[in-house]
């Protein structure tokens, strides 16, 4: 219900009148309320041009933001002008003491306690929202380009004042290059019901940790499609927020604390994406701010975009292969490099177990080409890793593929299926030196439990056959495992241009 309000009216609680505002909305505080008055602005995402609009868009806010906190959202007032009918409107709220917002919160180092109930009630929020089928054609692959190829453009006009005028070319070929073989995943998102009616601007400003529970304000009301995502979307929002404001220590651990509170599975890429995305609206938000002479919004554009171009290149999805020869120290390799990195890792002697019918810790003792060995049967193992590979390099994980490669046609086909999902290829070959490797081989022989059937005579005959790779970084592999990883870390790092993160 509207009610009416004037400026003479006295504050309750009998503070002074005090006002803040942002870019399309001003702010008066008295007392134990909050008045919001949308600003009569037009811009390509929203349009309070005319007083009926406002009324629409403040009514819009109480009913949505009531789903999150409804005893802040007290409801909307009119504005008496001196003829005494309402000439414009405002959204009346609880005050909400400033101590207890998250954003200060994290300053100060002070969160910790409030971020689990942060993720719990935006997971509960989550679970209970909307969906439907026009609400899940958001979450689309093409939706999703379709949002991004918006701000990109927005952007464009920013870039020359830019301290960093390439960034926003830059985010846009990681983006483009990353939602175009993620079209799988994202029709996964949808049929798993992950794209509800959310709130669609989660911002530690907008949080506040009370005794009773998190209060969380001010949703995005003015397109409804704007808040129709992936529930990962919206928390990605909020955990750049707190990156932005604390280090990415924050933002993870309030990912992890929805994760845990939400049951939510996905690829690490996937929330990097979002945060990346969300990063980008919020630069397009500072470069506005700027335009309306905020003096210092440039520059935190420029920082949530360096944000935005971390997170997509985290979200890079990649195909490795690690090879060489048996007791080289792939296999070693391969599970560091996954375990740092949070990469998948396959291994082609437990496929080749699998399709034998045999336990990975049963050790065959076959000849060179023979029993599980043949090579149709090498054929189909590779087949059946690479099979492994392109499921998840379509939904999004990076992969490590640990085999020897050892002919031109296995690699050949490595590299198809990294092309026919969109990622990028990294090859690696383990060498160190015959006599290094045979012990390593006896020493796995002795210990038993592992896959690999490798003699060292078998090693010896895979030499004599293992064809020329110009296209594989060369790693050492003689030393410390730690001094191997570093040594791929920075292959795979050049490789790619960039340093990979995760």
């Amino acid at each position: 219900m509207t009610s009416r309000w004037s400026p003479d009216a006295p504050a309750s609680g009998g503070f002074d009148p005090a006002a803040t505002q942002t870019h399309v909305s001003v702010l008066f505080f008295a007392g134990d309320r909050v008045y919001k008055l949308k600003k009569p602005v037009r811009t390509p995402f929203l349009d309070f041009s005319s007083p009926e609009l406002r009324l629409q868009a403040c009514q819009r806010e109480v009913e949505l933001n009531r789903r999150l906190a409804p005893d802040v959202y007290l409801g909307v007032a009119g504005i008496l002008g001196p003829d005494g009918r309402a000439c414009d409107h405002l959204v009346v709220m609880r005050r909400m003491p400033p101590e207890r917002r998250l954003a200060r919160l994290v300053r100060k180092g002070d969160c910790d306690d409030c971020l689990d109930a942060v993720a719990g009630t935006v997971a509960r929020f989550h679970a209970s929202a909307a969906t439907g089928p026009d609400i899940a054609a958001e979450g689309s692959r093409d939706a999703l380009l379709s949002r991004w190829e918006a701000n990109i453009s927005e952007m464009e006009r920013f870039a020359p004042q830019l301290p960093q005028p390439g960034l926003p070319e830059r985010i846009a070929q990681l983006v483009r290059s990353y939602l175009a073989g993620r079209k799988h995943l994202l029709d996964r998102r949808i049929a798993e019901g992950k794209i509800r009616d959310g709130h669609g601007d989660l911002l530690a400003d907008d949080v506040f940790c009370l005794e009773d529970g998190p209060r969380i304000l001010d949703c995005l009301e003015f397109d409804d499609r704007l808040r129709y995502v992936d529930v990962l979307d919206d928390a990605a929002f909020l955990a750049m927020d707190l990156e932005h404001l604390g280090g990415p220590e924050v933002g993870r651990r309030f990912l992890e604390a929805y994760q845990k509170a939400s049951g939510e599975s996905h690829p690490p890429g996937l929330a990097h994406h979002y945060m990346a995305y969300r990063a980008h609206v919020r630069a397009k938000v500072a470069c506005l701010r700027h335009e309306q002479g905020d003096s210092e919004a440039l520059s935190e554009a420029t920082e949530l975009l360096e944000i935005a171009a971390s997170h997509l290149e985290a979200s890079r999805v990649v195909l490795v292969l690690v090879g060489g020869l048996p007791g080289t120290g792939k296999s070693t390799l391969a599970g560091a490099i996954g375990g740092e990195r949070g990469w998948i890792v396959l291994r082609s002697d437990e496929i080749r177990k699998d399709l034998a019918g045999v336990p990975h810790s049963v050790r065959e003792n076959p000849g060179y080409l023979q029993g599980s060995y043949t090579k149709e049967m090498t054929d189909a193992t590779y087949s059946a890793l690479l099979g492994r590979a392109r499921e998840h390099l379509q939904l999004g994980s990076s992969v490590i593929l640990d085999a020897s490669w050892s002919s031109v046609e296995q690699r050949e086909s490595a590299a198809l299926a990294a092309r026919s999902c969109v990622a990028e290829l990294v090859a690696l070959c383990c060498m160190a030196p015959l006599e290094l490797a045979s012990a390593r081989i006896a020493e796995r022989a002795r210990r038993g439990g592992d896959p690999s059937d490798a003699t060292p005579a078998v090693a010896r005959s895979m030499a004599a056959g293992f064809d020329d790779w110009p296209g594989a970084e060369v790693i050492d592999a003689s030393g410390e495992p730690h001094e191997t990883l570093e040594r791929a870390g920075r292959a795979i790092a050049d490789k790619l241009g960039e340093a990979v993160r995760n």
